[in-house]
């Protein structure tokens, strides 16, 4: 296994008026293998039915691709079990696979969808494409030896639609997209930051009133990199020493949450714990510093807030210009959770801590211990390797 990685990050708006969107993405990862596979598929029209064929076809495909089956059986199942549409007399869901092998290799499928943009080096890379027939569907076929901070943007056919009628006359062309993609990707963004960052535009050309399903998948190749955050004192404290051993001999920066751990840490490495009473806003407590240490916090509170921005996160990101740019505790773990890492390892210490036993306060270990499982379980779901020590 190498130490590079895919980073994932989707965001779909509706159809303006329908409760459902016609637009689906499925990811599978395959850990035996190294594999990833990623299919962003649209239903016929909108709505209800749309939303049905676009989970069936991205269901089906990712399922047998998984299990090795070939492209052509995959594509003659599609057309052999999607229903037929009343109105047009037509069964289809528009297609786009990219199936990452060992983030070494891309293979990459479309059919029918808007074609994929890639980014190489910061800038557009116009890949080779074959043009191939299967069940008398033209569908285009591409491999790409990967790269280093290479950028798949997949998209619906809301993307380029976007503006028809009201900004431009005849939608987003292709072009522009690519310029959009290139000028925001400079900011070394996630891969989620981006797909919203996109669609969010679309929205903007839309009018806040989208005239079709819009969806985009971003898809970023990157190095692994390590995280450490340490969280409230052990159990026993004869323990410390070896908790602090394991938390600083580990790889990667090194984040200090709580009070009582912070002033562990500084004895542990010898260095003066330097708070701050500077509020950078008035519902997170302020940072502190130690040499050796890239990042002090209070504990419960900031957590929580890291929770509710990665509950966001996942969501639909609405919190990032909160999060993104601010200097308060929580931001800056967030900064460097959801952006730079992608392997996480918490120390988490079970001593109670007396002043969270004040029955007046919301604040008890039970909530401590549900934080750091809720927030681990954020983590994974936005593609993170993560590894809980408790102590």
């Amino acid at each position: 296994m190498n130490d590079m990685c895919s980073d994932i990050g989707y965001k779909s708006i509706n159809h303006y008026g329908e409760e459902l969107c016609g637009d689906h993405i499925d990811i599978i990862e395959n850990e035996d293998y190294d594999s990833t596979i990623i299919v962003l598929a649209d239903g016929l029209g909108s709505g209800v039915k749309a939303s049905i064929l676009s989970t069936l076809t991205s269901k089906i495909i990712s399922t047998m691709m998984a299990e090795g089956l070939p492209l052509e059986d995959c594509v003659t199942t599609i057309a052999g079990t999607l229903p037929i549409c009343s109105v047009r007399g037509v069964a289809y869901s528009t297609f786009t696979i990219l199936h990452i092998k060992n983030n070494t290799v891309a293979e990459l499928i479309e059919y029918d969808n808007p074609q994929t943009i890639m980014l190489r080096d910061g800038v557009n890379y116009d890949y080779t494409r074959n043009e191939m027939v299967i069940g008398g569907k033209k569908i285009y076929h591409a491999e790409i030896d990967l790269q280093e901070n290479d950028v798949f943007v997949l998209m619906s056919d809301g993307c380029p639609h976007a503006g028809i009628g009201t900004a431009f006359n005849f939608g987003w062309k292709r072009s522009d997209i690519v310029g959009f993609m290139e000028a925001v990707n400079a900011g070394g963004y996630t891969a989620k930051t981006l797909a919203t960052m996109l669609v969010d535009e679309c929205n903007k050309l839309y009018g806040n009133r989208p005239g079709d399903d819009t969806t985009s998948c971003v898809v970023k190749i990157r190095k692994r990199v390590p995280m450490n955050l340490l969280f409230g004192p052990p159990s026993n404290r004869d323990d410390c020493n070896r908790m602090m051993n394991l938390f600083f001999s580990k790889e990667g920066k090194h984040i200090v949450c709580g009070g009582t751990t912070s002033t562990i840490a500084a004895r542990y490495l010898g260095k003066p714990l330097k708070a701050s009473l500077k509020f950078e806003r008035s519902d997170v407590p302020p940072i502190a510093e130690i040499e050796g240490v890239d990042l002090v916090t209070e504990g419960v509170i900031t957590i929580n807030k890291v929770l509710q921005y990665a509950k966001d996160y996942l969501a639909d990101n609405t919190s990032y210009e909160q999060w993104g740019f601010k200097r308060d505790g929580a931001s800056l773990i967030c900064r460097l959770l959801f952006e730079e890492a992608t392997d996480i390892n918490f120390y988490v210490g079970r001593a109670v801590n007396p002043a969270h036993q004040n029955p007046d306060l919301p604040i008890n270990f039970n909530i401590k211990m549900n934080l750091v499982e809720e927030l681990s379980q954020c983590l994974l779901d936005m593609g993170k390797r993560v590894k809980v020590s408790y102590f």
